[in-house]
């Protein structure tokens, strides 16, 4: 092996993902192009209706159906399988049952009431449309308001007033602020419900292996917990189970939650001695994954008129669905309230979470899962404050920032919320030179004088991210650890494998894990190998969501690493008969400073480990360490984003002609992937600022069932996203990193919201709901020329 060494560290580098060859030119492997011998295919059986009591099924005919081998009810299944529990569940949770199969009530449109296995895809959906199944259908309920309301139809025996969990945060006195407020304003805020909208749909392959083991092939984000939650629920050992996840075309927290379909897929194979396939469409995938956000909001913040923030209070109502999937009671309440004063000082908080139960599909963690929504209350509140007092908004945040010189900081007091490191104002005053505003705004005032409405987002943000330690997790009910592992094994040729408890969905970890280990070894790069995402092969792990990846699976690495080198520097000390604190490395030789003692080379302690004639004593021969590393703390990433946009009175159409986001994600350690994961983020916080949002009747019929009906932004509608890094590092793990995977769809849609209802001022417009479609803005143009002729076109306000 080469014992030379880049002049520069790995860590910083942007190097392109070496993983992305293989798959552009189409060799990816993904669970649907696995094909195996005497492969059978499952289909299921949806409701078509939100709430109803199922009388009766009859399957009789659709097991005359050629090719089927087998068609079930969830009476069939009673008693064969557990229900499905979730990981996450708050202390005074009341937790309905759910079980893989609907017994003797279906809850919401998409529901698994019957199934059919068959020797093709098609001969299951054939089998599907002869089964027969009689509903007495009930009173349905969609919305989270209405949910709770006096009379609201009622989900589950157990959940009263459909309210499964209250969770409640604060400090200070936000009465006592409110009497001295100059102003107390109050807002009503929609968080919109999205679809996860993932490349590859899921995929469930279970097959008998001549062994006595079961594997089950999936994308799961979370392999090691996947392996678990399925042996528990099917009842069979944990060793006899593998799980697999191949490539996955992104999961966005959607891929790591509990599903009937692997449940069913894994629980058939053993039956039936067969593999086994489920496959997702499109249209079925909306109403069968999770969906994510659905909160209301109520806010109240008292000012004062130079716009000093000195209280806030806060309503949640987070809609979870149907069930509680697998992180549900944690989303709406300790994700989403514990950040609802953001990057801001205000001392006096009073916040309620109810995780509240609907005729709809379960909601669980997407992207940021709790802390876009966190941010959203911050910022339009916040916002609503500068507009109310005719301030500009970017001095307003300005005077409320924490300051670098209060951090390590505890908001509002807080015993479980604490931000480690930051520097708000630094990324405020480069996104700001970035942007040029000034200009911009100047800009705008001669435009509006010619009938054209450009408007100016800015947006601030903090979340706490990369989920740990594993006490903390034990407190608030996760039953997860917060620690990951690594494995680092040097082969007798030098070769370095990596195996990693992480979980990449196209995050770029074979490049990105490697680079911290090369760093650590001091070795060239292209030596290092990552392995993930099979349990038969990487130790125990818990996968990747939260923006842990980095924070808690790269400090692994670098931590493995560490312990390479200090068995690699005690066997070289031996070799050169020397004290081994005498002995430095660098860039792959150990040296003696200051002596002649000839330089030993990695290579040369490698096969020494391996060969075992010189190995001090007590030493066991060989390099390989495992490590699992439990954080000390989360980090807190923080941001600011800005954008430019022009909106057509007479179309309502956005066009955004400028995004700039700042981040601030402690060490980056490449910055090719960072933007990546930047532009990613804002690309989808875009999606639900302008175009995406899950629409039910008031019968709980879902109306957005695919793609013709849902909206995501395409890359014509984008604009240029100018991205750069504070680096502010963390001291809570080894690389100072801080996580960044969700910071641009924390940080996006406030920015485009505020980008667009500041366009709209002219108009009177003060709020609008996301989506911000053109039919919802045109239709607040004409309602409010309607109420203000004054300020219809051609005769804007100032």
């Amino acid at each position: 092996m080469s014992e030379a060494r880049p002049a520069e560290r790995y860590i910083g580098q942007r190097l392109r993902r070496r993983e992305d060859r293989r798959l552009l030119i189409g060799k990816g492997r993904y669970v649907d192009d696995i094909r195996l011998p005497d492969m059978l295919h499952l289909a299921i059986l949806r409701s078509p209706h939100a709430h109803a009591v199922i009388t009766a099924v009859d399957t009789s005919a659709a097991r005359s159906v050629a090719g089927v081998r087998l068609v079930l009810s969830g009476a069939d299944l009673a008693g064969k399988l557990g229900s499905i529990k979730p990981n996450w569940v708050l202390p005074g949770t009341s937790v309905p049952d759910r079980p893989v199969v609907a017994l003797d009530r279906v809850r919401f449109v998409g529901e698994c009431v019957a199934l059919a296995v068959a020797q093709s895809r098609e001969a299951a959906h054939d089998a599907l449309e002869r089964i027969d199944v009689r509903y007495d259908p009930l009173p349905a309920v969609v919305d989270e308001e209405a949910a709770i309301a006096d009379g609201a139809p009622q989900l589950h025996a157990n959940v009263r007033n459909n309210i499964t969990t209250r969770y409640k945060v604060g400090g200070g006195d936000y009465a006592a602020a409110a009497s001295q407020a100059d102003h107390v304003l109050r807002l009503r805020l929609v968080n919109n419900r999205l679809i996860p909208t993932c490349m590859e749909t899921r995929a469930i392959l279970a097959t008998p292996d001549d062994d006595g083991t079961l594997t089950v092939y999936m994308g799961s984000q979370v392999p090691h917990m996947h392996r678990r939650w399925i042996a528990e629920t099917v009842g069979i050992p944990e060793h006899l189970l593998r799980v697999v996840a191949p490539d996955i075309g992104g999961g966005f927290g959607a891929k790591m939650h509990l599903y009937p379909e692997e449940l069913l897929c894994a629980w058939l194979a053993l039956q039936l001695g067969t593999p086994v396939k489920w496959w997702e469409s499109r249209s079925e995938s909306h109403q069968a994954t999770s969906h994510g956000r659905a909160h209301t909001e109520h806010v109240e913040v008292a000012i004062r008129n130079d716009g000093r923030i000195l209280g806030l209070k806060v309503e949640t109502l987070g809609n979870v669905g149907a069930y509680l999937s697998n992180m549900a009671s944690g989303g709406p309440t300790v994700n989403t309230v514990n950040f609802g004063t953001g990057t801001y000082r205000i001392d006096n908080y009073e916040a309620i979470a109810k995780v509240i139960v609907t005729n709809t599909v379960p909601v669980d963690a997407y992207r940021g899962y709790g802390r876009p929504e966190g941010a959203y209350i911050a910022e339009r509140a916040i916002e609503a404050a500068a507009r109310h007092l005719g301030l500009d908004p970017v001095e307003v945040r300005r005077l409320n920032f924490v300051q670098p010189s209060e951090f390590p900081y505890r908001p509002y007091g807080s015993k479980g919320v604490f931000y480690d490191s930051g520097n708000y104002q630094g990324c405020l005053d480069t996104a700001l030179a970035m942007f040029d505003y000034a200009s911009r705004r100047a800009e705008q005032s001669r435009l509006r004088a010619d009938g054209r409405y450009r408007g100016i987002g800015v947006a601030a943000y903090t979340e706490m991210c990369g989920m740990g330690p594993s006490r903390r997790l034990g407190m608030i009910g996760f039953d997860r650890g917060g620690w990951e592992s690594a494995r680092l094994n040097v082969d007798s040729g030098g070769k370095v494998t990596l195996f990693s408890g992480s979980m990449s969905q196209g995050h770029g970890h074979a490049t990105v894990l490697a680079q911290i280990a090369a760093d650590a070894l001091q070795l060239p790069v292209d030596h290092i190998a990552v392995v993930q995402g099979d349990t038969r092969q990487v130790q125990a792990g818990h996968g990747t969501f939260n923006s842990r990846s980095m924070a808690v699976g790269g400090s692994s690495v670098k931590v493995c690493a560490g312990r390479i080198v200090a068995k690699a520097t005690r066997i070289a000390a031996n070799m050169m008969e020397v004290d081994e604190k005498d002995v430095a490395y660098d860039a792959g030789r150990f040296t003696v400073p200051g002596t002649d003692i000839a330089p030993v080379t990695f290579a040369a302690v490698v096969r020494m480990a391996y060969v075992g004639h010189a190995l001090p004593a007590g030493l066991e021969p060989g390099l390989d360490e495992t490590l699992f590393y439990d954080p000390t703390g989360l980090g807190a990433p923080s941001g600011v984003h800005m954008a430019y946009v022009e909106v057509d009175p007479d179309t309502g159409l956005v066009e955004i002609l400028d995004y700039v986001a700042v981040d601030d994600a402690g060490t980056i350690i490449n910055p090719l992937l960072a933007e990546g994961q930047i532009h990613g983020g804002v690309v989808q916080g875009i999606g639900q600022a302008l175009y995406e949002g899950v629409h039910y009747d008031d019968n709980g019929q879902l109306l957005t069932g695919s793609l013709l009906d849902y909206a995501v932004p395409r890359a014509d509608v984008l604009p240029p996203i100018r991205s750069s890094f504070q680096q502010t590092p963390s001291p809570t793990n080894p690389l100072g990193v801080k996580g960044i995977g969700e910071s641009g769809t924390i940080g996006a849609p406030p920015t485009i919201v505020h980008a667009v209802l500041d366009a709209l001022a002219p108009f009177g417009i003060t709020h609008l709901d996301m989506p911000l479609t053109p039919h919802r803005i045109w239709a607040a143009i004409q309602q409010a020329a309607l109420c203000h002729p004054e300020r219809s076109e051609g005769s804007p306000a100032a």
